[in-house]
């Protein structure tokens, strides 16, 4: 077993059997315990995770439909109520089984019911694990712009179980895996360097690689857990990557993009923003574009969608009296927050990701 110490809480790794969970609950006496799923993970990771980590303790499931989309409203309110109408008092506990969506959504829902009651995160899939799940960031969407009403509220622990990556495909790998190129942009050129050279993205993806992105992140939070300074560079690559995400949530299913499909895009044109306003080296410019282009499959970006995108770009949290502000790089590695960037230089991001 591993174990990172955070704030507030501490991350646990675990490979094999574990009987943290059923101790935990034990030594604080809940009332009631409710695991919240999404359509996939019930299907996928549930019987597992009580095979594994959860046994003779009664529990009470709640399930909400996949798809970031589902992260709103009438989730979040439809849990309230299926919590309430089983008995959930202040005593109880939220277990958060899933990814980004579960633990956003789930992280509200406890934050919130009963004005508080206890959670845990048991992220499974490679997103969740080095990002969503991390940080004490919980909240949902409205009107398909992200995460636009939430609080920071931290769980009671997380419990980390990498087997889950074998119950993914290859697309929902390589999403979480933009994260973990972001960690490394930001914060340790040596790790980036690391990544860009893996071949391929699976389920045996190195649980080293995984542990030094979730302690990057970490590190940061630590430092600087809302977001009044530091912790702003996170946000690499997410000011258009946002954007660019809640347009296509709007689009079919077909043409939809998962949050780091997005974000690998928002990284591509906030590098090149990065040459052209802060003097990043080309040749780092293009590397980035070369590593992300081989692991993800290009999306067209038309007039139109360049048109709703910057709409969309004015909802980011990080702008301030209007303007909208960048977190760009000098280099890999050393970062500058609170960039305000020219529109024409935006389009011209845009057109460097389309050639």
């Amino acid at each position: 077993m591993q174990m990172i110490k955070t704030n507030h809480y501490n991350i646990f790794f675990f490979s094999q059997n574990s009987s943290l969970i059923n101790k935990f609950i034990s030594k604080n006496k809940y009332s009631k315990v409710f695991i919240l799923v999404d359509s996939n993970t019930k299907k996928y990771c549930l019987n597992l995770f009580l095979e594994k980590h959860l046994n003779k303790v009664k529990i009470e499931l709640i399930t909400i439909k996949n798809g970031e989309e589902n992260k709103n409203t009438t989730n979040l309110h439809s849990a309230w109520i299926k919590i309430s109408k089983l008995g959930g008092d202040r005593n109880s506990l939220l277990i958060n089984l899933g990814g980004g969506l579960v633990s956003d959504l789930g992280g509200f829902v406890a934050s919130t019911y009963n004005r508080g009651i206890d959670f845990i995160n048991v992220p499974t899939t490679l997103l969740s694990i080095v990002d969503a799940s991390i940080g004490g960031k919980v909240g949902i969407n409205i009107e398909k712009l992200k995460n636009q009403v939430g609080v920071f509220n931290s769980p009671k622990l997380i419990l980390i179980d990498t087997s889950f990556l074998k119950t993914l495909p290859n697309r929902e790998l390589s999403s979480g895996f933009a994260e973990m190129i972001k960690h490394g942009l930001i914060f340790d050129k040596s790790y980036y360097e690391n990544l860009s050279e893996l071949k391929k993205i699976d389920s045996k993806l190195s649980t080293e690689l995984i542990y030094n992105s979730i302690n990057i992140k970490n590190e940061i939070v630590k430092k600087d857990p809302k977001e009044k300074n530091l912790r702003k560079i996170l946000n690499f690559g997410h000011t258009l990557g946002h954007a660019i995400e809640s347009h296509f949530l709007s689009k079919e299913k077909s043409k939809k993009l998962l949050h780091g499909e997005a974000i690998s895009i928002g990284i591509i044109l906030e590098s090149y923003i990065s040459y052209k306003i802060l003097k990043m080296p080309i040749d780092q410019c293009l590397h980035i574009k070369k590593t992300i282009n081989n692991i993800f499959k290009r999306v067209k970006i038309n007039y139109e969608d360049s048109r709703s995108i910057m709409r969309l770009i004015k909802f980011d949290k990080k702008n301030k009296e209007g303007k909208v502000l960048f977190v760009l790089l000098y280099e890999i590695g050393k970062i500058k927050i609170n960039v305000e960037v020219p529109k024409n230089i935006i389009i011209e991001s845009i057109e460097f990701y389309n050639s």
